[in-house]
């Protein structure tokens, strides 16, 4: 301690000002810290070299390995081992500590440099990343992590769903008077010309809290791939069953009405319910469609349809619909007109809203309709600057994403790299007899030695080494 304080006297000393002070002192504090762990790695590994031998496992040879942490990059020595039993080398402390083959940053950094590139390009992602923290890395390494963290939120994806496939009873999940389910797709480019990636975007929740004019979702659940509508209407299936046990809940549902966002499909997901799955037509899709076939600014025609489509009354909605065409003489305004016709006419039986129809309405429900808002996490983050994707970047960027709305995706990421119980066992004892080992250091040329317990530490034999060590 006295030594950084010293260093830290020498930089007052030698600094023009508070800004080359501060920092000089956070280079100091990340190669202190560095150095530190690397020494700390650099002794269990002596360690595990003692324990090595006496499991028969033969030294190849010993080298170094350089890990980049968010405080600094640590370089520690490591040995590799034989093992004589099936002939194969391997690592002990860094499968041990859970570093992968190759691996060159800390999956803290990893996690860090995906989530802040869910939100940056690639090139300001490891800007940004330079200049805060001591790790720099090249903007295609950047798009490398994304692709490995990304990968893993879906491998935990494709998990749920097998299990479910196998599963001989279902879960038993939250139980819940009404679930909100809605559902819609948006479109990214691809790298090859006229190449688009369709991302499905769904999501469940609760229902909606208030705080003074704020409104916002309860429990909302995020579902999001380019893997095709098959696959992400089963993970949408998972998802909820997982989570939910729904054979008592109303599901209410919200579309465009679109390929691959039928009533049929949220009907199949949530067939666990006992309740037909109420499935309405999505209001801004409505609206939308009025204003590309009447136009934007109100007029009469315009105003007596929707009328017609709020009250429910299909002879109204034709008659205004016959007037309005009688007046065009374009052939594609006329083509517009008779395309929203068939919109409306093929989905009439959905234009209603819920609320009128479900007995006992919760307490401050409101319409449906949050999807259309919530796209903007893929359209901002995707769709800007002329941005092309690959199939592959594509689908880690929307689990990545996915992962941060849904707040698992540092827990999904560490799981491939998680100890095992019994490996973080061996990871206590070896950390403790490191300190041990460190603790009986002395400057004289004593020798030193230790007392072997092959009993329970409670028996007499163990209480008597306690006594005499």
């Amino acid at each position: 301690m006295e030594h950084i304080i010293t260093k830290i006297h020498n930089l007052i000393k030698d600094t023009k000002d508070l800004i080359s002070f501060e920092e000089q002192v956070k280079v100091l504090m990340y190669e202190t810290f560095a150095d530190l762990v690397s020494e700390t790695f650099t002794h269990l590994n002596k360690v595990m070299k003692e324990k090595a031998r006496e499991k028969k496992y033969l030294v190849e040879r010993n080298d170094s390995r350089t890990i980049q942490f968010s405080f600094g990059a640590v370089t520690y020595q490591r040995t590799l081992f034989k093992d004589v039993h099936d002939n194969k080398s391997i690592y002990l402390l860094d499968k041990w500590l859970g570093f992968r083959k190759y691996q060159r940053y800390s999956p803290l950094v990893e996690v860090r440099v995906a989530e802040l590139a869910s939100e940056s390009n690639y090139r300001e992602s490891a800007r940004i990343l330079s200049e805060w923290t001591p790790v720099s890395m090249s903007h295609t390494t950047v798009g490398k992590i994304i692709e490995r963290v990304g990968e893993a939120q879906s491998n935990a994806d494709k998990i749920s769903v097998d299990e479910l496939d196998i599963a001989a009873t279902l879960p038993e999940g939250k139980k819940v008077d009404f679930l909100y389910a809605e559902a819609d797709g948006v479109f990214v480019r691809g790298t090859k010309k006229r190449k688009h990636h369709e991302v499905y975007h769904g999501i469940t929740y609760e229902g909606w809290s208030k705080n003074g004019k704020r409104v916002s979702l309860i429990n909302p659940q995020v579902m999001l791939t380019t893997q095709g509508v098959n696959e992400f209407w089963k993970e949408v299936q998972a998802s909820s069953t997982s989570k939910y046990s729904l054979e008592g809940t109303q599901v209410v549902t919200n579309s465009d009405g679109g390929s691959g966002y039928a009533a049929e499909r949220f009907q199949e997901a949530f067939s666990q319910s006992k309740y037909p799955v109420l499935n309405q037509l999505d209001d801004y899709h409505i609206k939308q469609s009025i204003n590309r076939a009447f136009g934007w600014k109100m007029n009469e025609f315009k105003g007596n349809i929707q009328c017609a489509i709020t009250e429910g009354d299909k002879d109204k909605f034709h008659l205004w619909v016959d007037t309005f065409e009688s007046t065009l003489e374009d052939e594609k305004e006329i083509k517009r007109v008779s395309d929203f016709r068939t919109y409306i006419v093929n989905h009439w039986e959905r234009i209603f809203d819920w609320r009128n129809i479900v007995e006992d309405v919760p307490k401050d429900a409101r319409s449906l309709g949050c999807i259309e808002s919530r796209q903007r996490h893929i359209s901002f983050r995707m769709k800007r600057r002329g941005m092309h994707w690959s199939a592959k970047g594509a689908e880690s960027m929307v689990k990545v994403k996915q992962g941060i709305l849904n707040g698992t995706l540092r827990e999904v990421y560490l799981m491939s790299q998680k100890r095992s119980k019994r490996k973080q066992r061996e990871i206590k004892q070896t950390v403790h007899m490191s300190q041990y080992f460190r603790k009986t250091k002395h400057a004289n040329n004593s020798r030193q030695g230790s007392i072997s317990l092959y009993a329970a530490h409670s028996s007499a034999v163990g209480r008597l080494l306690k006594s005499i060590t």
